[in-house]
């Protein structure tokens, strides 16, 4: 969503303790450095500044996780906690800054548990340590009367609900069932093509906690898989020329290019100044001027995202040549 200016505010926070008046305290005093750059910007900022307040405010009603992140723009205004930590800044951008949304994306993203047995069927969508039923979906399912063949037809109708929901959702998919439901429904299931694993055992009638406690490793695991996923595929798109690195190809191909997927290092920063014509970057060290833009990367993923190429954030050193940031092209 591009608005200028979106402000961006992101701050760290204590997990699992509500956001105390020290932390309010601190979002105030960097809602302040946001309202002075807004000024010597001579930007118009009154709804923007109501905005951040307002969020600040929000803050104390929330239960923190490991940072928290107002967002404000003249078009839209957002609190979101974060299940990692941050490089504690104020952004003042074109867009609001992406990268720890997408980092946490990647850390724990939206996710889909089917709860299964051989009597019923519940469906949850969790994002980080949050798991809530699968509204607007068919679920939850249960058995009718026993008889042969019945378990198998139930597993079906499961599928199929759960196919029709998958289509319209993303991230992937965990599968919590003892044996033999979970095998019986891996052999008939047409929907597995974003499965991330099977937690086995009893647990249907488990808290939402503990659904979540136990998904988390199963999709950490496939996380890391996506990691691996990216590398690889970069290496096959630059033995087919269909890749390129460093920051200034990923800038031009943001714009100019169909992307499939870009891969950068979750610790790249990159402030500049555009060229006049917008394609080329300018390093930047004074990040407080109002012609540079705060985090060219954060602009790159924005431009990837909304043209639905997929972002894989990596470890530093794992991109080729000493790179911080690759992207791969679709065929055109």
């Amino acid at each position: 969503m591009r608005s200028y200016p979106s402000v961006s505010i992101l701050a760290n926070t204590a997990p699992g303790e509500p956001v105390g008046t020290t932390t309010q305290a601190w979002l105030r005093r960097l809602c302040e450095q946001a309202e002075k750059r807004l000024r010597a910007e001579g930007v118009t900022s009154a709804e923007i500044t109501a905005a951040l307040s307002t969020l600040v405010e929000r803050a104390a009603q929330v239960e923190a996780e490991r940072s928290i992140a107002p967002f404000a723009s003249n078009a839209h205004s957002d609190l979101m906690t974060l299940p990692v930590q941050v490089v504690e800044r104020v952004v003042v951008d074109p867009t609001f800054a992406t990268r720890d949304l997408v980092r946490a994306m990647h850390r724990t993203p939206r996710h889909l548990v089917l709860m299964l047995s051989a009597e019923q069927a519940r469906l949850f969508i969790g994002q980080g340590r949050r798991m809530v039923p699968a509204h607007g979906s068919k679920f939850p399912l249960a058995n009718g009367q026993g008889g042969p063949g019945q378990t198998d037809r139930f597993l079906r109708r499961v599928d199929e609900a759960l196919g029709t929901y998958i289509r319209v959702t993303t991230g992937p998919l965990v599968i919590v069932a003892a044996e033999p439901t979970a095998s019986a429904f891996l052999a008939v299931s047409r929907n597995l093509g974003r499965l991330a694993g099977v937690v086995p055992g009893h647990h249907l009638h488990a808290s939402l906690d503990r659904i979540a406690e136990l998904a988390r490793p199963v999709v950490e695991r496939y996380l890391r898989s996506r990691q691996d996923e990216a590398l690889q595929l970069l290496e096959t798109r630059l033995g087919q020329g269909r890749a390129a690195l460093g920051i200034d190809a990923a800038w031009l191909a943001a714009r100019w290019e169909p992307v499939e997927m870009l891969a950068v290092d979750h610790t790249y920063f990159f402030p500049a100044r555009l060229t006049e014509d917008g394609d080329y970057l300018q390093p930047a060290s004074d990040v407080e001027h109002p012609e540079v833009i705060d985090d060219a990367v954060d602009e790159v993923i924005e431009q990837v995202l909304l043209r639905r190429g997929w972002v894989a954030l990596v470890e530093p050193g794992s991109l080729p040549g000493g790179e911080r940031i690759a992207v791969t092209l679709s065929r055109r």
